[in-house]
């Protein structure tokens, strides 16, 4: 009888362990940006909004099929390097991933959506606005942010509209993200009958524009369009402001952060910038989240994190729905999203656009980042 009550608690105890394993399933989700380089501080912005919904969501408790699972954010960086990318991606793969948020940069997330459509993974990026990233023809690859294609001709249209600019040079730091950007803003400003007086390039590395800035003085745009990130944008508007050209500078999200004002001085406020998303203060969840936000990580936040936020819970919210954490199902579940989060609805189109997008203008007041304008999509 002790025998028999003995092999019973030793069989309980072993289910007990079972379904306790069980309850504790891990998922890893992957999040991806530069977190080393000239722009690690918009890849951290963007991290931390990914880690700080992994917390909400583990807090809350998860349940998908009646089961626990606690989610993992498994964080890399890539430098804002495409070779770099697709290694970053392997990795993830190899992790067991079971959707990535990522990558930031236009030029990383275009080479990796190849790795990660090949394994089947869901690929969310938080930032990629270059048309191309979701042309491939990929079941896996979608996008919480407008494209260039509606963001270079709303600067355009701003820029031609409300701040009656004629003439403009453009110059652009070679990558995907700055040249693409760059030529959707000349084919908007050429059909608003902009006149373009010159098209430069430079690189993503670069921190001295003195060169260029003074061939473009003696073309004597009303503005410069610049196609690029803040740490390249910033000493952009800075040396252009030295060497005493009158122009506007203009840019897109890559250039319009916190940090700009930092990196341009008092620069900053000559120039005006478009975001490809709904700016934070008119989120239906952006004052909250940026108090959550700064309260957890002690910092303002800077443009990606809302927006890396509400990419995890998109990546839950298809998991509950198709009631497993399998990455094929999970992708499957996807193209019926409809989430109301920080950012607002985000459904996609069969590209996997978001179908609700918005471009948000800004320019800078004393140092401070304002918004100006909002061109609903």
């Amino acid at each position: 009888m002790i025998r028999n009550q003995t092999k019973w608690i030793a069989a309980a105890i072993a289910m007990a362990c079972a379904l306790s394993a069980r309850a504790d399933e891990i998922v890893r989700i992957g999040h991806v940006a530069p977190l080393t380089g000239p722009i690690a501080h918009l890849g951290k912005d963007s991290e931390n909004g990914a880690r700080l919904a992994v917390e909400e969501i583990n807090a809350r408790g998860l349940i998908v099929a009646g089961e626990k699972v606690v989610l993992q954010l498994d964080p890399q960086d890539d430098a804002g390097d495409p070779r770099t990318a697709t290694q970053v991606a392997q990795r993830l793969i190899d992790d067991k991933v079971v959707g990535v948020v990522g990558h930031l940069n236009s030029g990383t997330s275009i080479p990796a959506s190849r790795i990660y459509k090949d394994a089947g993974i869901v690929q969310i990026s938080q930032a990629a606005t270059n048309p191309a990233y979701t042309q491939q023809g990929f079941n896996t690859t979608y996008r919480v942010v407008a494209t260039d294609a509606q963001q270079g001709p709303a600067l355009a249209a701003y820029a031609a509209k409300n701040m009656g600019i004629k003439t403009v040079a453009i110059v652009d730091d070679s990558t995907a993200y700055g040249q693409g950007l760059a030529t959707e803003f000349e084919d908007a400003a050429k059909r608003l009958g902009l006149k373009v007086v010159s098209r430069d390039a430079t690189n993503d590395k670069a921190i001295d524009f003195r060169a260029i800035l003074t061939k473009i003085k003696g073309e004597n745009p009303d503005a410069i369009m610049y196609g690029g990130m803040d740490a390249t944008g910033g000493p952009l508007a800075k040396q252009a402001r030295q060497l005493g050209l009158r122009a506007k500078i203009l840019g897109g999200d890559g250039v319009c952060s916190t940090d700009l004002s930092k990196l341009a001085g008092a620069a900053s406020d000559n120039v005006v910038c478009s975001e490809a998303g709904i700016a934070l203060e008119k989120m239906p969840g952006g004052a909250s989240f940026a108090k959550k936000y700064e309260a957890r990580f002690h910092q303002p936040l800077q443009v990606y994190a809302p927006f890396s936020y509400d990419a995890v819970f998109i990546v839950v919210d298809a998991m509950k729905r198709a009631g497993s954490t399998s990455p094929a199902k999970i992708l499957a579940a996807m193209p019926a999203t409809d989430f109301h989060g920080v950012i607002g609805e985000t459904s996609f189109t069969s590209q996997g656009d978001v179908k609700h997008g918005a471009i948000s203008i800004f320019s800078y007041r004393g140092e401070k980042k304002i918004l100006l304008d909002i061109v609903r999509m």
